[in-house]
């Protein structure tokens, strides 16, 4: 018996396509959203639709019990109102039908000096990415305390996980594996708050079973992965059983091609999250997915690492 209608926007995404997997595996009624089914999931109905036709929104979602916004913008087009317009849309998809939206949240909502990040911390952003994330989460509120809509965000650190591109394992850490390179991001020693993405949306579907049981709006931090640069290193090299070479990345580079890149330029504004240690706890959460949910951190890694290899060698 189905546990409940899901539709998941953006399912070709990182997190949606995580999602979709998830919701499937625990017996839900679910569904995909997106212009093209690019990665389709076995077992998924798919709606064809631009997140950008208030038409095609308010259909894809009219029979959902939960919909999961896995929506995202190219990483320069989040200025300009852009990304609370798109998150409006689906406010107004919804319009006052109680149903629960999950977003998935960001530490960008935080400062480099909050080094323990709870939900009772206070949001005030380092940067301009940041004041807009929180702005979107304070729409997500509103409606929510206005009965509209039950709101739930759960936030993460960086994502990995097999069979994402464009991803930190793929554009940086790997990215002179075949030349027996590997880059760490920030200092060996600094710990990196980072999200297995089986594990994440493993933790929308526990959150979502939960939802009558939870207030109208609620900010849920999931912790993952709270590790050194120097345990991902060991873990990668153990992965593909090599000795490799282990260096500092480029950020240089990163700064250089920002002069006439805005993704690049966006990306080194941001550099701040590897600078400095911010871990993300909620001990709520924890008690709610139960114990030894996280998939081990080198199980996690491996599973991530040989299917980009592999990958890359087929190609």
């Amino acid at each position: 018996m189905s546990k409940g209608k899901v539709v998941v926007l953006g399912s070709n995404g990182h997190l949606g396509h995580a999602a979709l997997i998830a919701f499937r595996d625990a017996g839900w009624d679910f569904t995909g959203f997106g212009r093209t089914n690019r990665k389709p999931v076995a077992g998924a109905g798919f709606i064809a639709g631009d997140a950008n036709d208030p038409v095609a929104l308010k259909a894809a979602v009219a029979d959902a019990d939960v919909v999961v916004n896995g929506l995202h913008l190219p990483y320069d087009k989040w200025g300009n109102g852009a990304a609370e317009a798109q998150l409006q849309a689906v406010l107004d998809a919804m319009g006052t039908s109680g149903k629960t939206l999950m977003f998935p949240g960001t530490i960008y909502n935080y400062r480099a000096a909050d080094r323990t990040v709870s939900p009772a911390t206070t949001q005030s952003a380092e940067k301009a990415r940041g004041d807009i994330r929180i702005r979107l989460e304070a729409m997500i509120r509103k409606a929510a305390e206005a009965g509209a809509i039950k709101g739930i965000v759960i936030r993460a650190g960086d994502f990995f996980g097999p069979g994402n591109r464009g991803e930190w394992y793929e554009a940086a850490i790997l990215m002179a594996e075949a030349q027996g390179t590997l880059y760490h991001l920030g200092d060996l020693p600094l710990r990196h708050s980072w999200a297995y993405l089986p594990d994440l949306g493993r933790a929308f579907v526990a959150v979502a079973e939960q939802r009558a049981s939870l207030a109208p709006f609620e900010n849920f931090h999931f912790a993952g992965h709270w590790i050194s640069h120097a345990t991902i290193m060991d873990a990668v090299n153990e992965s593909l059983g090599g000795n490799y070479r282990v260096r500092p990345f480029p950020w240089w580079m990163v700064k250089a091609m920002g002069v006439v890149n805005p993704v690049m330029r966006a990306l080194y504004e941001m550099r701040y999250l590897w600078r400095n240690e911010m871990e993300l706890v909620d001990p709520r959460l924890d008690a709610l997915l139960g114990p030894n949910f996280i998939t081990p951190i080198e199980t996690a890694i491996d599973a991530t690492v040989s299917e980009l290899v592999s990958a890359r060698k087929a190609a």
